[in-house]
């Protein structure tokens, strides 16, 4: 029988082995470092799988028990389910199966994001294949397809999205290896996108009157916030009225790119943008809704589309560059480093300046957000 030790200390080797514990269960360790338990058994002669589910998640008591609990209702006839149902064969039916089970509760723009991936580039080439037959090689190739196509960010998305697939295959005791683990290194590597961004004052002044003259009040206030606030697209265009607390706007964890709780202290130009909007908006869920009224919050787009109808095109400002047009103009002017860095809901890669903590700075950067808030202003007189 296996010790929690054992199961602990157990290193992966050049290919997959078992280390058996007792009453048909066993712990797979495959190459890339995973652990999975897994119970054996027979039906009819026939020999059966059922993951159980992978290791630290699971420990061995709790496989234990799990074991205990199939095979006792085994004993009163009840046959063992796996808990997504019979066993795949080809890799498109497991697709099936880990959306069903791994997708729930997930961000539906994050569900729409994967299912474009996967019947845009993974489905056409694995999806009829059987799991034992995908080869590293082929999850290769179908990478190297995409990276010829100019998408090579989107071609490691590829790799990691089938990669997934096939942990929670092994998990299920469909499959004995994952294909992707030796394919680090093998993808072209990430090129640093830098968006386009003003650090002359007398570019930022033309760009502040350009949006106090745009005549549509809600882009006109979303521009404006996000230029005020320097926070993601993402956050500001899903801001809500429920996280306006005074002179404070605090993003929940759940919608940060580090999953952090962030404040963001408002300026009183801030404030004015969103007394402005407020008899617009105010009633609903969002601050900047959707135009359709579908209850959804304004597209990733907007801002992008009001600044190009003002007449910035896409290689002077973008969105995401008013957060490098503040970081330049505040160093410039001899802020603290580690006081813009928070603002901007960096993480310090260092561990001991890496502590992280979402009112950290917090009178500094009340300061910092009233001095840009006046410095745009300035410049627009």
């Amino acid at each position: 029988m296996l010790t929690e030790l054992q199961v602990k200390n157990a290193k992966p080797r050049e290919k997959t082995y078992r280390l058996p514990d007792s009453r048909g269960l066993y712990l797979r360790v495959i190459p890339s470092g995973g652990k999975y338990w897994v119970l054996r058994y027979w039906e009819d002669g026939k020999e059966h799988m059922k993951g159980l589910g992978a290791y630290p998640d699971i420990t061995l008591r709790d496989a234990r028990i799990m074991r205990d609990e199939i095979q006792m209702g085994r004993s009163k006839g009840v046959s063992p389910v796996s808990p997504v149902g019979v066993s795949p064969v080809l890799f498109g039916d497991t697709v099936k199966e880990w959306m069903k089970i791994r997708m729930e509760g997930k961000a539906e723009t994050y569900r729409r994001t994967i299912l474009f991936r996967l019947n845009k580039y993974v489905l056409p080439a694995l999806g009829t294949m059987k799991l034992a037959d995908i080869t590293s090689a082929k999850v290769l190739e179908l990478c190297r397809s995409v990276e010829d196509r100019g998408h090579a960010e989107t071609a490691k998305r590829v790799r990691v999205i089938v990669g997934q697939v096939f942990r929670f295959a092994i998990a299920s005791g469909w499959a004995e290896n994952d294909p992707t683990s030796a394919l680090r290194g093998a993808l072209r590597p990430k090129t640093v996108q830098h968006y386009a961004t003003m650090d002359q004052p007398e570019e930022i002044a033309l760009l502040m009157r350009a949006v106090a003259a745009y005549p549509y009040t809600v882009m006109r206030c979303a521009v404006l916030f996000s230029i005020y606030t320097f926070a993601r697209p993402g956050e500001v265009r899903s801001a809500e009225w429920s996280e306006i607390r005074g002179d404070l706007w605090d993003i929940p964890a759940g919608k940060m790119k580090m999953k952090r709780r962030h404040l963001v202290p408002l300026s009183t130009q801030a404030q004015a943008v969103l007394d402005e909007l407020r008899p617009i908006t105010g009633k609903g869920r969002f601050l900047f809704p959707s135009p359709r009224n579908d209850g959804r919050c304004m597209s990733e787009n907007g801002v992008r589309v009001a600044l190009r109808a003002m007449g910035f095109g896409k290689d002077q400002i973008t969105p995401h560059g008013f957060r490098s047009m503040l970081s330049t103009i505040a160093n410039e002017n001899g802020w603290n480093r580690d006081v813009i860095e928070r603002q901007l809901a960096h993480v310090e890669t260092n561990a001991v300046r890496g502590a992280y903590n979402h009112a950290e700075y917090l009178p500094e950067r009340r300061r910092l957000m009233q001095w840009w808030g006046d410095y745009l202003d300035g410049l627009r007189e």
